[in-house]
């Protein structure tokens, strides 16, 4: 592929994706060396993030074991990051509580992952100048935060909704840099998040009949719309949030 003439190419670009042990984020990771960019990986497990790491294309790329909750984890994670090209916030957790069964207890952790960690990575970063003019920032956040209600999904669509809403912010405060600020908000994905919880697979399946291309996401559908955010090729799109959801929201 040649990389020079491609507008979609994250040639020479140095990019930190967080979660990518797993899932999305570790997709993500992968299909970004893939085009030629410099990998930066974070995620709380050592052992899956260095299978990621030895999924990846290309060299030069590194890992960095991070809780983005633990202050002091996360503060080693800035001193050892340097500077970045893009940056891709996918480390979430998700649950499925009724808002009016929704105590602390519950809220918390979830908010704390989803919004609260994302934030303060975000102001560390900013403060130690790690982003560099002209960057790209992508948020993982989820149809749930927008305008896909279902009973249980309150606490997890908040937060997301709250996590959109901080992109957009970003978006008009970092401007002055040229660093964009978007998101991507993707429907039902095949990721360990929406295996072994409260939701049986048989749920899964007639909630799949909803979706009018009939099946759930994978991990590549959305890590090739954070691609396209990452890339010059959307150089003119920022405050967005990009809907990845096989046509359910419709």
């Amino acid at each position: 592929m040649d990389f020079m003439n491609n507008p979609f190419s994250l040639t020479r670009k140095r990019i930190l994706v967080t979660g990518a042990s797993s899932g999305i984020g570790r997709t993500t990771a992968i299909e970004c060396s893939r085009l030629g960019a410099t990998m930066v990986l974070t995620g709380r497990d050592e052992t899956r993030l260095q299978e990621t790491m030895g999924a990846l294309m290309g060299d030069g790329h590194s890992a960095i074991a991070a809780d983005l909750t633990d202050s002091q984890s996360l503060a080693q994670l800035i001193e050892r990051v340097g500077n970045l090209d893009g940056l891709v916030v996918c480390a979430g957790q998700g649950g499925v509580v009724p808002l009016k069964l929704a105590s602390r207890q519950r809220l918390d952790p979830v908010f704390e992952i989803n919004y609260f960690a994302p934030v303060e990575l975000m102001r560390l970063l900013l403060k130690k100048k790690c982003i560099n003019d002209g960057a790209s920032i992508v948020f993982v956040a989820s149809i749930g935060g927008i305008d896909s209600i279902t009973i249980g999904n309150g606490v997890y669509g908040a937060s997301k909704a709250a996590i959109n809403s901080a992109m957009k912010f970003y978006a008009i405060e970092l401007a002055p840099k040229k660093i964009r600020s978007n998101s991507v908000c993707p429907g039902m994905v095949n990721t360990g998040m929406i295996k072994g919880g409260a939701v049986s697979e048989e749920q899964h399946k007639t909630d799949m009949e909803k979706y009018p291309l009939k099946r759930y996401g994978e991990p590549e559908d959305v890590a090739y719309g954070i691609i396209y955010l990452l890339s010059d090729a959307s150089s003119w799109v920022t405050g967005h949030s990009l809907v990845i959801d096989g046509g359910v929201t419709i």
